[in-house]
């Protein structure tokens, strides 16, 4: 005999373990199982009774689904109720065995028990499909007519259900709903007003995707005439006069009050004439609504939302700002929640709006009254509360209150979670340099928020704190460089940005610690004896040995070391007239210490930066011998008392000077022409980039590389920063390496490291090793002629060709490692045109590789004599080989600005090229060049087949397309 669902539910609820209760449900499923396997149609109706309960423990119940389509076709009113019941639970739309019950459906639609019809129009209500609603729609609407409150309030929900599956319909049911609003039960007004807030959603929604004013449909049109009608239906419930059966604590229909407060919102959007019908209902319902009930306050709550939903006037948004202010004094936790969250959304809207917060009648004047209540959230034990506190406080932030909040921020920083504390540094940074009101302030706030939270700063901190430094003035640089200085003889080595911003600011304005400072800060109205703050002055051995406990601790990452050395030989030539011969020994010990590292950045660091202090000394170094074995460049560790060239001399000075400041507008052009989005002085980007255009800087832009290094004029190595050529960058792309080229000889007589270099083009500043705005230095291994090592901004002495770590830049990514460049076939360039010339009469054809006996050209043409920016080019592959090349596949990448459309090749195969009219193998290309007169044309192409037997890939560039043409 099956078990009763009440014996189940005892049996389950004694097991004392998981194992045991799953043991109960597997034994009793198997029972159901074999029940309805056998056709037990007298215990159907509790096996599915049964299947509920083991559905609300989460256990699978899908083989009972068509049980329940037997259930519904019972006459018997408790099996159709378990039947419906587990339709509405086991089954979800997408079920196939729903289609089974659409006649079901439609039968107990029409019959005379209220209940049976209402179990269907709930089911409808919950499961409707497409289908299902479309053939059930006549039936439904029928009893949206009917005499009975109890059908007309379910066939409302359930008609709401299919038009949202079908909307399509709604216009032929906008009169019917406006007829209902006329309804005296408060349960059919209730699913009515659900009923057109559901049409008019669907309308809108479809009117925006068609592209039309979702303000100005047909439906809305109709629905704002109701306008009074529906306000008055709010003033009533407001009315002392009300039923009192409806009344839930002392708060006369709230359900209903909340409904209607919706539709009015969504009515009163962007049409003022509707909005000032229901300003005054509005503020009777602000004002009249008891807020010491739950009821109350989801009713204040949705009023709050209308308010700032709709046109309303000032005085409204006020008093709806004042509601928010008082739920945050709520004990209950989700009240305040809601209240944050809305009043961030308020103070958002009314930023858009630019609503001064001077004029006390406005909006954004009653949302700074309450920011001490705001304030005391991030106190809350609640984490949500606190971060919803934190995400409002970013949004009250101005120019008159930004040093108390900003306070407020840093102290809530000590106390955070460190995960997020990253976000938070980064919140206060946007803050701080949007409503600064000087740069000591401003200076001051950051070096607080590093001690505070340096380990968490992100890179882009770190580099708008010593950007804003550099840009201030001495009196700036001199209080920054003495509080830092403070800061990392008192903290313990875990605030890694700390240490990089510190021993960055000590390395250029070291000098400016060894006097006296100080400094009062403006008065403050709650303090009227504002207190000065003095730093002593220090030694120049003080200074080093601050530094130097910073790098000898364990803790101290590599790349604080490498910062440390830069910091060295920044010292020796501060100090080198202060008198203090000792603190200069030292330097050039700590500079030396490292040359025999096993990290390669700082044994590279450590040897050239004391051939830079020799070189600033005017002691010119000995040949390179290339037998010396220990040493790693092929110095000679002896130096000759040779004379140096004062240009060298003056060159290495300079090189050790302070770095330039940063030009914030050229910061912003480099960032929009790089894809930034916003950018402020956070963005350390090297502001030598700004220069004139590098060549392949247009594939620069696409694929994210380096530009190509410029030829030298007299044939020597390459200028600029030779860490990548255009071919490099179609390794983002195809993902291939490429063959290393050779390093140039040496003369058996060595060359002067210290002598003038050989003319040459001037290079980008990205290649500089010291520049700790983010740029790398080249890796050792890149190809180049012997260069200057005392030039920064120009190429490093050579380095064997080792992988490079990533601590060259002090603020920015990790230095790209070499790729491997494979060898590019000479391309001609077309002859350029002048900017804006007409096309050629005929086609023109463009070389593009040679490899290994197949070479392709491009013959270009234009298609379109109206069109000037869409070109056809058709490549044309020809094979000098003996043998067929198999598996012929051509790739091409553009920039950007070029729009491409590739068609397949004639053949993957492609014959040797023999006689008078050799077959060639051709591949359609159209392009589309939108900025077509400003740069030009420019392909990336990777090649493969397969060559006796042997699979072969090649990449190379072409960009010989004639200017202004295509």
């Amino acid at each position: 005999m099956a078990m009763k669902l009440r014996d189940l539910i005892r049996k389950v609820r004694a097991c004392k373990t998981a194992a045991e209760e799953r043991a109960v449900i597997a034994k009793e499923s198997a029972m159901i199982r074999t029940a309805i396997r056998e056709e037990q149609e007298h215990y159907r109706h509790r096996n599915v009774a049964k299947l509920l309960f083991m559905h609300m423990l989460g256990y699978p119940t899908h083989f009972g689904q068509l049980e329940c389509m037997k259930l519904i076709a019972s006459p018997h009113f408790p099996e159709k109720r378990i039947g419906y019941l587990g339709m509405m639970l086991l089954l979800s739309e997408e079920a196939d065995v729903l289609m089974l019950s659409t006649n079901s459906l439609k039968t107990d639609l029409n019959s005379r028990n209220k209940f049976i019809a209402g179990l269907s129009l709930c089911t409808i209500g919950n499961l409707a499909t497409s289908d299902m609603s479309r053939d059930l729609a006549p039936e439904v609407d029928k009893h949206l007519k009917s005499g009975n409150a109890y059908l007309r309030k379910k066939a409302g929900l359930a008609m709401a259900r299919c038009l949202t599956k079908c909307p399509d319909m709604v216009e032929d049911f906008v009169d019917r709903v406006v007829s209902l609003l006329k309804d005296k039960n408060h349960g059919v007004l209730i699913t009515v007003v659900q009923l057109m807030t559901q049409v008019l959603m669907i309308d809108m929604k479809n009117a925006e995707e068609e592209g039309e004013n979702p303000f100005q449909t047909d439906c809305r049109k109709s629905f704002l005439r109701l306008v009074p009608m529906l306000v008055k239906m709010l003033k009533n419930l407001q009315s002392p006069g009300h039923a009192q059966e409806y009344e839930i604590g002392g708060i006369p229909d709230p359900f209903l009050q909340v409904q209607l407060l919706t539709l009015l919102r969504l009515l009163g959007a962007k049409n003022e004439k509707a909005s000032e019908e229901m300003n005054d209902v509005l503020s009777r319902v602000a004002t009249g609504t008891e807020s010491s009930k739950n009821a109350g306050n989801a009713i204040l709550y949705e009023c709050v939302q209308t308010i700032m939903g709709i046109e309303s006037d000032d005085q409204l948004r006020v008093l709806a700002v004042n509601i928010l202010g008082r739920f945050l004094l709520n004990r209950d936790n989700n009240i305040r929640y809601v209240a944050l969250n809305t009043l961030a959304r308020c103070i958002v809207e009314q930023n858009k709006s630019g609503t001064s917060a001077v004029d006390p009648n406005s909006a954004s004047s009653a949302l700074q009254k309450h920011r001490a209540t705001v304030v005391d959230c991030l106190k809350d034990p609640d984490i949500s509360i606190r971060q919803r506190a934190l995400e409002l406080i970013y949004h009250l932030v101005n120019h008159e209150n930004v040093e108390s909040l900003t306070a407020e921020l840093l102290n809530y920083l000590v106390l955070c979670p460190r995960e997020h504390r990253a976000d938070i540094c980064t919140r206060i940074l946007r803050v701080v340099e949007k409503y600064s009101r000087d740069d000591q302030w401003r200076v001051d706030t950051l070096i607080t928020m590093l001690t505070i939270a340096g380990r968490e700063a992100t890179n882009e901190v770190q580099s708008s704190s010593v950007i804003y430094i550099s840009r201030s003035s001495e009196d700036v640089h001199t209080y920054a460089t003495h509080k830092l200085l403070k800061a990392i003889r008192d903290d313990d080595g875990s605030q890694r940005g700390l240490l990089v911003v510190g021993i960055w600011c000590i390395g250029e304005y070291g000098d400016l610690v060894l006097s006296d400072y100080s400094y009062t800060p403006q008065s403050d109205p709650s303090n009227l004896a504002p207190v000065s703050i003095t730093f002593m002055a220090m030694t120049p051995s003080s200074v080093v040995e601050s530094v130097e406990n910073v790098i000898q601790r364990h803790s101290c990452p590599e790349s604080v070391k490498a910062r440390a050395l830069t910091c060295f030989a920044k010292l020796s030539d501060r100090f080198a007239d202060k008198g203090d011969a000792a603190a200069l020994d030292k330097l050039q010990k700590l500079l030396k210490k490292h040359q025999g590292s096993q990290s390669l950045e700082l044994q590279l660091r450590s040897c050239e930066y004391d051939a830079l202090m020799n070189a600033a000394k005017g002691i010119k170094l000995a040949p390179i011998n290339r037998a010396a074995e220990n040493d790693l460049f092929g110095v000679a560790d002896d130096t000759s008392g040779g004379p140096v060239s004062a240009s060298v001399i003056n060159a290495a000075k300079e090189a050790l000077s302070r770095m330039p400041v940063v030009d914030l507008k050229v910061l912003q052009k480099n960032k929009e022409t790089f894809g930034g989005g916003d950018v402020g002085a956070s963005s350390a980007m090297p502001t030598a980039s700004a220069a004139a255009p590098a060549p392949g800087g247009d594939l620069l832009d696409i694929f994210g590389g380096t530009p190509a290094p410029a030829p030298a004029q007299n044939g020597g190595a390459p200028t600029g920063d030779a860490g990548k050529s255009d071919l490099d960058l179609l390794t983002d792309i195809f993902a291939a390496s490429a063959a290393q080229p050779a390093a140039p000889a040496m003369g058996s007589g060595g060359y002067d490291p210290f002598s003038a270099p050989p003319a040459q083009a001037s290079a980008p500043a990205a290649a500089n090793p010291l520049d700790i705005f983010g740029a790398t230095p080249a890796a050792p291994s890149q190809p180049a002629a012997p260069a200057n090592p005392l030039d920064i901004f120009g190429a490093s002495a050579p380095a064997p060709a080792a992988p490079m770590p990533a601590q060259n830049d002090i603020f920015g990514a990790p230095p790209a490692m070499q790729q491997q460049a494979p060898a590019v076939a000479a391309q001609p360039p077309a002859p350029a045109a002048p900017a804006g010339a007409p096309a050629a009469a005929g086609p023109v054809t463009v070389p593009g590789l040679t490899h290994q006996g197949l070479s392709i050209e491009f013959e270009c043409s234009k298609p379109d004599i109206w069109n000037k920016q869409t070109s056809e080019l058709i490549a044309k592959c020809k094979n000098a080989n003996v043998v067929a090349l198999n598996g012929f596949n051509l790739q091409v990448a553009v920039p950007k600005y070029i729009t491409m459309e590739m068609e397949p090749p004639s053949s993957t195969t492609v014959p040797p090229t023999q006689g008078a009219n050799p077959k060639l193998v051709t591949q359609k290309i159209k392009v589309i060049n939108s900025m077509l007169g400003t740069k030009n044309l420019m392909l990336k192409v990777k090649v493969s087949f397969t060559l006796n037997g042997n699979k072969v890939e090649h990449l190379a560039t072409c960009s010989g397309f004639p200017a202004g043409q295509y």
